[in-house]
């Protein structure tokens, strides 16, 4: 209690000292929504307002936003014992409630809003320490580089936060110091005269320096200088005079090495150079590769030359940039080169049109039908003499004059479905160079095989008297099949058999050969089986199903010692089915 009435004192007198009032005051009153405004980082224990009870209350609390700031004495006496930020809370919503003796509440609680004013006590602080921009060289004064930002936490829009930015230092100071400029509040980092060259100073350092009223804070900014492609390649020499070169020179070859220079940056797009064939190879026959490191164009053969096509090629050579030229610079007769290629001829084969020819014909075709025809021409103009090479089966003839192509035999697409020959081509006369082409011959096929059983069968055999017997076989052929598969009829190849025996299908590929009855005597049949595939022409095969056993099985009795023994027997193995 000493304490706190020392500490009562205390702030009535602070209060009556440093405002003139007492209790009876401006800074003393009945509970009721009150508002203050007070600055941030006043010294700890300020007293701010000394609130009056009505019996039957006795005292006061404090709820809100406190934050461990704010207190108020049993007297009504409210207070802050730390220093206040406003960055941390700009406001503080308090309630304060009279109290009676018991703790009940019989006044309140009313709103207690307690403003905290700025005062400058941030330091502003740059975005980042350390920036990076770029400056084209030759630019324009004013070209903006970039812009630097910085943040001060005080109140927004008041002289605490107005920042001010200006340059503190330049290096190098080549050709001159004060190159670069920045706007005094927004930041914006600009070129002041067009003297920049890359190849002169090809970056800067600057020190930038930013302050409110009473601080400041500093940051580096360092500005590459960008080479502009302001320099067209220019070529060693514009004529490469003559070059002659046969036609049947190799693809890829190198015939012409041709060089340009480029005064722009090593190793940029501004100095890179690109060559192209403007004039002179409609056919498409050359090509130009660039050795990134030295500019060296190297051309050569994309596609094989043609005397009887194009003799003289009158080739330009343009040389350009991949980055743009700057505006008002041009590419100019400079940048251009020009050379003669001469093609001379070289006696060639012949070429056939097409190196791969296909047809399709029926296996069914008669001798000395067409089935297809293959020609060539000679680069020379001279007679082409055809041949056929790899005729193995000889199925095929070809005509020497004219490259038409015939059957010279049956075909049979079951022995071969797809016939390949060569053709060749040779020249009549000069040098009887001759060249190859395939023919393919793909084989229809037509219903021409007649059924068959699909395999031999084994160990086949019918016993009685038990009871009728029955065996399944499975008939093929060796036609192509359809997407229908196969369809089959199968019945007995004699109307004899029919009292003894029958057949019954099963599906398109098997049947059933069952017997009628059980009355049969012990021996080898042979059953004839008649069996069609339903085609177009509709073709049948009689096969024979030999060596089927009739077994006879019985049992045979005897007594032995007053006991009935059973013994069976069985027919030895059966003979296998065969066609």
């Amino acid at each position: 209690m000493t304490t706190q009435a020392q500490l009562h004192c205390l702030c009535l007198l602070t209060l009556y000292l440093t405002t003139g009032y007492g209790q009876e005051g401006k800074f003393s009153g009945p509970l009721k929504p009150m508002e203050f405004s007070i600055f941030e980082g006043q010294e700890p224990s300020q007293p701010i307002f000394q609130f009056k009870a009505n019996p039957p209350a006795v005292t006061f609390k404090l709820t809100g936003e406190t934050d461990g700031i704010f207190q108020i004495q049993p007297d009504g006496l409210l207070y802050h014992n730390k220093s206040l930020d406003r960055e941390t809370r700009a406001v503080h919503r308090l309630q304060v409630s009279a109290l009676d003796a018991q703790g009940n509440t019989v006044e309140g609680p009313v709103p207690v809003t307690i403003e905290v004013k700025d005062i400058n006590d941030n330091r502003p602080v740059f975005l980042q320490q350390h920036y990076e921009g770029s400056v084209r060289q030759n630019s324009r004064p004013g070209s903006s580089i970039g812009t630097l930002t910085a943040h001060d936490m005080d109140e927004q829009d008041t002289i605490n936060s107005v920042l001010e930015y200006r340059i503190v230092d330049q290096t190098p100071k080549v050709p001159q110091d004060g190159l670069f400029l920045v706007q005094e509040y927004s930041g914006i980092l600009q070129l002041v005269v067009q003297l920049l060259r890359k190849w002169d100073t090809p970056q800067y350092n600057l020190t930038i320096e930013v302050s409110d009223k009473d601080f400041k804070t500093l940051c580096f900014v360092q500005i590459n200088v960008i080479d502009i492609n302001d320099q067209i390649p220019i070529f060693e020499k514009s004529d490469y005079g003559n070059l002659t070169f046969p036609e049947d020179t190799a693809v890829g070859s190198v015939i012409l090495t041709i060089q340009a220079t480029d005064a722009d940056e090593p190793h940029t797009g501004s100095s890179k150079i690109l060559y192209r064939i403007t004039q002179g190879d409609s056919e498409g026959c050359l090509e130009i590769e660039t050795d990134p490191q030295t500019n060296t164009g190297y051309i050569k053969l994309k596609k094989p030359l043609d005397f009887e096509t194009v003799a003289i090629h009158n080739i330009v050579v343009q040389a350009e940039n991949p980055e743009p030229l700057v505006p008002g610079v041009q590419y100019n007769a400079s940048s251009s080169a020009t050379f003669r290629l001469t093609v001379t001829d070289v006696n060639e084969a012949p070429q056939f049109f097409q190196q791969v020819s296909e047809a399709k014909v029926s296996e069914a075709v008669a001798k000395g039908t067409k089935v297809g025809n293959m020609t060539a021409k000679d680069p020379e103009g001279l007679d082409v003499s055809y041949s056929l090479r790899g005729d193995k089966r000889g199925w095929l003839r070809i005509d020497p004059a004219t490259g038409e192509i015939f059957s010279v035999a049956l075909l049979d697409r079951e022995a071969e479905s797809l016939y390949r020959v060569q053709v060749v081509a040779t020249e009549v006369g000069g040098s009887y160079l001759s060249s190859t082409a395939q023919f393919h011959l793909t084989l229809m096929d037509v219903n021409d095989n007649p059924p068959r059983l699909v395999k031999e069968y084994t160990g086949l055999f019918f016993c009685y008297p038990k009871a009728p017997g029955s065996l399944i076989f499975e008939a093929t052929d060796d036609d192509e099949l359809t997407f229908r598969g196969r369809h089959f009829t199968f019945s007995l190849g004699s109307e004899s058999l029919q009292k003894d025996w029958e057949v019954s299908k099963i599906n398109g590929t098997h049947a059933r050969l069952s017997t009628k009855h059980t009355g049969f005597e012990e021996r080898v049949y042979n059953i004839p089986i008649r069996i069609g595939d339903g085609g177009r022409p509709p073709l049948e095969r009689t096969v024979s199903l030999p060596g089927i056993i009739l077994a006879v099985m019985f049992f045979r009795m005897k007594r032995d010692k007053g006991q009935h023994n059973a013994e069976s027997a069985q027919a030895s193995e059966t003979k296998p089915l065969r066609n």
